[in-house]
């Protein structure tokens, strides 16, 4: 299909060359959309910045603010004025009457293999995997994602070379490679890789860094802080089964409270906090007891464990797994079986959350899915079906910016994230769209997105 519909461009191009020449050939191509290339820089302004007409949503939920403006200095958030404030001597943005809302925060995010299929991860040469995750970062930062937390994969090269400038992309809060015990939702192996010796080299997924396999409260130890090491904001260990799964079924129950608690103490020592994949209610209450502050998935969570959830001020990072257009084909039975039951348990998961009051966070898990990446904001979007618009709003920026606060010293940025207030970071979108009404600008971010501002730098600019 594709060498056909190149016969036709290039005939095309031949025979406008031959009747109107060169201008006739441009014309051809007008009107075609540039995509961001890699490595462009964005704008930068070296005083400070006036953004004007505007109407204000600040992360917190509340409602939409007139007659404000925002200034911007050294890449934060200066000051919110009423009115126009002071203009002379100062660059002005004209929002031309628009919402101007902080950068999204996706809470829940593989940096490295989401844009990636399987096979190629598993097979391909491991600077393709780093090349191909660069491109999706400059995707991601371009949906107006300004932030993400990563819940493993090798993301510290990618991180260093995103803070430099060396490629566009979010803020990323690595935790390195998911830790899981033998058959765990971490063990990539192959069959004929078992038994595991104690000569036995790694497996190609630990060597690069996606997943570590530790057995005992010694080798939790050890993995947790060899990631830390490696310089994760926060530690990732599999406490229970998967969908995708090949060997761990949805319902087992992973990792001892010892081994759970042995890396929340090495994690604790160095002042940040551990998060658990898990499902059931088993796994979730063992996490917790042993200290565990971000439940990860917990779809087939029961009344016992959301209280215990809320009880225990630990944050759920829920994802909208609803077996509709994003989710994931699987080509046998179980897997298919398990993904229904994870897309019930959604729908109660987001009414007992409420009702609970637990802290809820907002991510969307897209994992080995070229083609699911560009939806990346449909997954937010669709939230409204449980909560009011400026709530999924504020899910996405201020409590997600809460929820990485809990990185604090091993936090790689200094400053707030997710809400516009006097010393955040300048991390700012401007959209074309009515949160307070529908969240459906969402699901065009390049058309709706007008401005897409990161620490005060301008990445980009069509107001």
């Amino acid at each position: 299909m594709l060498q056909r519909f190149h016969e036709r461009v290039m005939a095309e191009i031949t025979r406008r060359q031959m009747i109107g020449g060169t201008a006739a050939v441009m014309a051809l191509f007008a009107g075609l959309h540039v995509p961001f290339a890699v490595g462009q820089q964005p704008k930068s302004h070296d005083g400070p910045l006036l953004l004007t007409n505007l109407k204000l949503f600040d992360g917190s939920g509340g409602p939409l603010r007139d007659g404000v403006s925002i200034r911007v200095v050294d890449g934060r958030i200066d000051a919110i004025l009423d009115g126009s404030g002071e203009v002379e001597g100062i660059d002005v943005i004209d929002c031309g009457g628009r919402v101007l809302m902080p950068g999204l925060i996706d809470a829940h995010w593989h940096t490295t293999l989401a844009a990636i299929s399987q096979m190629e991860a598993m097979t391909a040469d491991i600077g393709y995997v780093h090349l191909v995750a660069a491109r999706e970062a400059e995707r991601t930062l371009m949906r107006g994602v300004t932030s993400v937390r990563d819940v493993g994969g090798p993301s510290f090269a990618l991180k260093r070379a995103i803070d430099e400038g060396i490629v566009n992309g979010p803020r990323v809060f690595p935790a390195g490679a998911m830790i899981s015990q033998t058959s765990g939702h971490g063990d990539f192996r192959m069959r004929h890789d078992i038994p595991r010796g104690s000569t036995t080299p790694l497996s190609e997924a630990e060597r690069q860094g996606v997943a570590v396999i530790a057995d005992g409260e010694a080798e939790v130890l050890r993995r947790t802080r060899e990631q830390l090491m490696l310089g994760a904001s926060q530690i990732k260990l599999m406490a229970g089964g998967g969908v995708a799964s090949l060997y761990d079924p949805l319902d087992s129950t992973q990792f001892t409270e010892r081994e759970l608690r042995a890396a929340v103490e090495a994690a604790g020592d160095w002042g940040t906090y551990v998060m658990v994949h898990v499902y059931t209610p088993r796994g979730i209450q063992r996490a917790l007891r042993a200290g565990v502050k971000s439940i990860e998935h917990g779809q087939l969570a029961d009344e016992e464990s959301v209280r215990m959830m809320a009880g225990e001020g630990a944050w759920w990072s829920l994802q909208p797994f609803l077996q509709d257009e994003d989710a994931n084909v699987y080509p046998d039975a179980a897997r298919r079986e398990s993904q229904r039951q994870v897309a019930e348990g959604t729908v109660r998961a987001y009414e007992m959350a409420q009702r609970f009051d637990v802290k809820t966070a907002w991510g969307t898990d897209i994992l080995f899915s070229p083609k699911n990446t560009p939806n990346q904001l449909r997954h937010l979007a669709k939230l409204t079906r449980f909560y009011d618009p400026l709530t999924v709003l504020a899910m996405a920026t201020s409590h997600n910016g809460d929820l990485l606060s809990l990185s604090g010293p091993r936090n790689p940025y200094s400053g707030v994230i997710g809400r516009i207030e006097p010393g955040a970071l300048a991390d700012l979108l401007v959209v074309d769209g009515d949160p307070s009404r529908d969240l459906d600008f969402l699901n065009d971010p390049e058309r709706n997105l007008r401005m897409i501002m990161k620490g005060g730098r301008v990445y980009k600019d069509e107001l």
